[in-house]
């Protein structure tokens, strides 16, 4: 029998429709949809910026600003060593995307509000404006760190300060490949680590030799190698070299005072697997000039000061990361469908979620409250809990956020590993805080040389635990824990991974209970310290969470 159907090319053109796919969670306020951070903010004395993180919140959840990141990281840096001429120029040339991002953050004032505000919480209303701005993009937030960084260090030389502060202060973006002279706002950079030593700068080879003056505040040239350093477009660098003292430390700038160009000469960009809308580079320094910052062979203490600033900045950015991977598979859960019923009507999706928020949460917290020390920075108390709360909040919270993304990637699914989502560059971004600026290992032995010098810091953080004794039994006996860590002296270096989780999770718990809502802080207490939690994978929350509340409180409404 002969087949008469003849399909129509209607047929032939339509192969389904596409539906149970989540809208982009884009044009929605950043801000206002993230409960915990607005708690935070509010219960650490920064209400009055409601407004005004309210309208950045606005920007930093736009399609626009959103679009920005994508660019920027689809377009890597590129360098040019010479120009058409030959002449040697060392310039690295970022895609436009990247100098807007630039742009919004400084004038933002993320890199300098903070130093120059007379209003209560300003550190902590600056961190809430990074958070929320590297969670569009994380890669141009390293120069705007370093800058808001070096001001502390700077401070240590009141000639170099008042002459380069100003600039580095003003609420503007500089672009342009000239003399810091001609520009009204600059960016600085650091260059610390060398192929032989990395996190032992005491190995470091380069060496500066005094032009007239030898000490603080006189000129140098230098002469040596930095096998990493970030954001070499930064108008000056604070660079560390040996003298006869030992390691000093020097301001840099790109361009001699006479306008010529000083010889900083770039070898080449690092291939990096994240962070890639930022350069990093190898570099060479053929008798650049530079000022000594400090006291001669005292250059680790005054680069340190810096070091401080950026190692918070990495808590902020592993911080931002969790919450950004929270927002995105919050929102895809809620309007994904599967055997029926949402994701996150699925109990266990709802456990994986809510261990995530939670792990969120706590790092915000934590988080936080660093701000708030460093805004009572002077206080003696303060100044000790910030000296150990920094070590430990850098260890575990950078060194959370690669499971955390990866997690976040598997709830989305085949999708999560597709570049068109942000997922894989949260995956990506999620190693470089743990690495950078200390690794986990350079976070413990730093711990370790806190309570030498400062023995005092252990008991200003077991204060501040104290402060919720009798909350949460669970709590209790992780206090009591570490106090019996401490009781030992014997082999405290071997074993001080295991001494710092156990401060980070404790110092978490109590930050939860002051500062945030008193079911997330006992949530997360049974989810962390609880006997039916393994704590090795998210996903494993006793049955007496509600898993709902969490993920209702923290997915972002559009």
């Amino acid at each position: 029998m002969t087949n008469t159907f003849k399909p129509s090319n209607a047929y032939w053109a339509e192969t389904h429709d596409v539906t149970n796919r989540p809208s982009p969670l884009e044009n929605y306020n950043a801000y206002e949809q993230d409960t915990a951070l607005k708690q935070a903010v509010k219960i650490h004395g920064g209400g009055w910026a409601h407004a005004e993180l309210s309208r950045f919140g606005a920007e930093c959840g736009s399609s626009k600003l959103i679009e920005l990141g994508f660019q920027a990281n689809a377009n890597k840096p590129a360098l040019h060593t010479h120009d058409r001429h030959g002449k040697r120029v060392d310039e690295v040339c970022y895609h436009p995307a990247y100098h807007e991002l630039m742009a919004r953050s400084m004038e933002a004032g993320i890199h300098s509000e903070h130093w120059m505000s007379d209003k209560p919480a300003a550190h902590v209303v600056r961190a809430a404006k990074s958070y929320l701005i590297t969670q569009v993009e994380a890669g141009h937030g390293c120069p705007i760190t370093m800058t808001s960084a070096a001001i502390p260090s700077l401070k240590r030389q009141p000639s170099l300060y008042a002459e380069w502060a100003p600039k580095i202060l003003a609420s503007a973006y500089d672009q342009r490949n000239v003399s810091h002279s001609e520009k009204q706002s600059v960016t600085i950079g650091m260059a610390m680590t060398e192929k032989q030593g990395g996190s032992d700068v005491r190995q470091n080879s380069t060496r500066a030799y005094p032009v007239d003056k030898e000490g603080a505040g006189e000129l140098y040239e230098l002469v040596g190698h930095k096998y990493f350093v970030s954001a070499p477009m930064s108008d000056a660098f604070l660079v560390l070299a040996q003298t006869k003292a030992g390691v000093s430390c020097f301001l840099v700038p790109r361009w001699r005072p006479d306008g010529t160009k000083n010889p900083i000469q770039i070898q080449k960009l690092k291939n990096k697997m994240g962070n890639v809308s930022n350069a990093s580079s190898e570099t060479e320094l053929r008798g650049a000039l530079g000022w000594m910052v400090g006291e001669e062979g005292r250059g680790i203490a005054a680069i340190l000061d810096m070091v401080s600033m950026t190692r918070f900045d990495c808590m902020i950015g592993s911080s931002a990361g969790m919450r950004q991977a929270v927002a995105q598979v919050t929102h895809h859960c809620a309007e994904r469908v599967a055997f029926g019923r949402t994701l996150t009507e699925q109990p266990l999706m709802q456990n994986v979620l809510a261990d995530l928020i939670l792990e969120s949460e706590a790092a915000l917290a934590f988080t936080m409250r660093m701000a708030r020390a460093l805004d009572n920075s002077g206080q003696s108390s303060e100044d000790s809990f910030m000296r150990l709360g920094t070590a430990i909040g850098k260890y575990w919270i950078c060194k959370r956020a690669p499971s955390h993304a990866y997690e976040a990637m598997e709830c989305i699914g085949g999708m999560g590993v597709m570049e068109e989502t942000i997922m894989p560059r949260l995956f990506r971004e999620s190693p470089v805080n743990s690495i950078w600026e200390g690794s986990g290992n350079v976070q413990c032995l730093d711990m370790i040389r806190a309570l030498k010098r400062h023995p005092e810091s252990l008991q200003c953080y077991m204060e501040e635990l104290s402060r919720v004794a009798g909350r949460n039994h669970l709590l209790d006996a992780q206090i009591r824990l570490i106090e019996q860590e401490f009781s030992e002296t014997d082999n405290l270096e071997y074993r001080s991974r295991r001494i710092m989780e156990r401060m980070a999770l404790a110092g978490q718990a109590a930050a939860l209970y002051q500062y945030s809502d008193e079911f997330v802080a006992a949530s997360f207490c049974q989810g962390r310290f609880g006997s039916e939690s393994s704590g090795l994978v998210y996903g494993g929350l006793p049955t007496s969470i509600d898993c709902s509340a969490l993920i209702e409180r923290a997915r972002p409404l559009i």
